[in-house]
């Protein structure tokens, strides 16, 4: 794939060109390699030839998630698996997770967007990069690893958890650049209080925080407490990874990576294009994968598009901060959850009735989720050891299919309260003044 020299300063009608030469490339890589494309594609009465220009874009059909899962593993894939050499997965609504694939091309584009990322945070040579992101199956973790060492940084891959080694790690390996979630973020820095360190003593300058919802309020308290400049990434597993979008120090707006992922906002309700500068649904074409293309990728977040110049230089048009979702899927310390999901693995533990309140709350800058859930009569006749005992299967239960730690309450029949109209499944205090964000 040749780049230009400079893409993220090109100017607008360039740019198109580009954008337009590589959408028509995947659609005819898809309609020939993928049969759920090409299907699609011959239902919608579109052919690769029909994309003459950008606006044609609005003709192709969509994809969305239950398409990675009508199709799980590999059924999207638009190259031989032997061409394969990365699967990562994240969260389905269902025990099956999204699988996504990378061929050597693809971590090479995913290596490039992140060093893209951090560069627009004048990381480089000489900074010790934390990196605090999930290793594994979640793509934070290698993601900002790729690009912290193409650019020449010194990456700490010290990925989440144990806090107290992730204080003298800041501390004593001299880290200029912190990646992790937000609330982590907030969690270190009250650690560091704890500690007794300053954060004067530190050399953070600059950090990147995403893979949650977060506010300006925020920001302004881990930039207060870590005395850094704290920028906000965008990205999710279907389409790359992170590195699909990054503010720049001006820090109106994140700038979209346009030249390999292709941005619209819709009208979630009419599917069709949201008036400029109005808020509506994400919606993603990758350019230039190749092990896992997607075409109109309904993200299901809502934001806008700002399509200003910027005053960094960027002509790359930029993305309000996510507001909410068009969907009912919770994101609890970077981790994807769904309601549907989480009643999946309920469903399959004895001595539970199918009553359960799901109940977010953020404390010591930390999500927590509390699953509260019915037992039978008879255990609660049986006394607190097997009350004890169903929470301790439940929360093994949730821990093994979902990923996800849990707080577990049992309560007695029919003390969740009852609906006659659709079931109030979702108590998310985050929000809430003394249990909010």
């Amino acid at each position: 794939m040749t780049e230009p020299v400079d893409v993220e300063r090109l100017e607008r009608r360039e740019l198109e060109r580009l954008q337009l030469e590589r959408l028509r490339a995947v659609v005819a890589r898809v309609a020939d390699r993928v049969p759920r494309y090409r299907d699609r594609l011959r239902a919608a009465g579109v052919s690769p030839a029909d994309v003459r220009s950008l606006d044609d874009l609005q003709r192709l059909p969509f994809t969305e998630k239950s398409d990675f899962r009508d199709t799980y593993p590999y059924g999207l894939l638009a190259v031989p698996l032997d061409r394969v050499v990365r699967v990562h997965a994240s969260s389905g609504t269902t025990g099956k997770p999204t699988v996504v694939a990378y061929t050597r091309a693809d971590i090479e584009l995913w290596t490039e967007v992140m060093a893209r990322t951090l560069r627009a945070g004048g990381v480089g040579p000489g900074d010790v990069l934390h990196n605090a992101y999930g290793y594994g199956l979640f793509t934070g973790g290698l993601g900002f690893h790729y690009g912290g060492e193409r650019v020449g940084a010194a990456v700490v891959p010290i990925s989440g958890g144990f806090t107290e080694r992730q204080v003298m790690a800041l501390a004593d390996l001299g880290a200029t650049v912190l990646c992790c979630t937000p609330s982590y973020a907030l969690h270190l820095a009250e650690a560091i209080e704890e500690a007794g360190v300053s954060p004067k003593d530190l050399a953070l300058r600059v950090g990147f925080f995403g893979a949650e919802p977060w506010t300006e309020a925020m920001r302004a308290a881990i930039e207060t407490r870590l005395d850094l400049m704290a920028l906000n990434i965008y990205g999710l597993s279907e389409v790359i990874g992170p590195g699909v979008s990054v503010e720049c120090p001006e820090r109106r707006g994140m700038h979209v990576a346009e030249d390999h992922f292709l941005p619209e906002i819709v009208d979630p309700a009419t599917l069709e294009p949201a008036p400029p500068g109005t808020p509506g649904e994400l919606v993603l074409t990758t350019l230039t994968k190749e092990a896992l293309p997607v075409i109109r990728y309904r993200t299901r977040d809502v934001t806008w598009i700002d399509p200003e110049p910027c005053a960094c230089g960027r002509t790359l048009v930029r993305i309000a901060r996510i507001t909410g979702r068009t969907d009912d899927m919770l994101i609890v310390r970077g981790v994807n959850v769904y309601p549907s999901q989480i009643e999946h693995a309920l469903l399959q533990v004895p001595d539970l009735l199918p009553h359960y309140l799901l109940v977010l709350r953020r404390e010591s800058a930390l999500d927590s989720l509390e699953v509260r859930v019915e037992a039978s009569a008879a255990v609660i006749a049986a006394g607190p050891l097997a009350v004890r005992d169903l929470a301790a299967r439940v929360r093994r239960r949730l821990h093994e299919t979902i990923g996800v730690t849990a707080d577990v309450d049992v309560v007695p029949p029919r003390t969740i309260e009852r609906s006659a109209g659709k079931a109030r499944r979702v108590e998310d205090l985050r929000a809430r003044p003394g249990g909010g964000r």
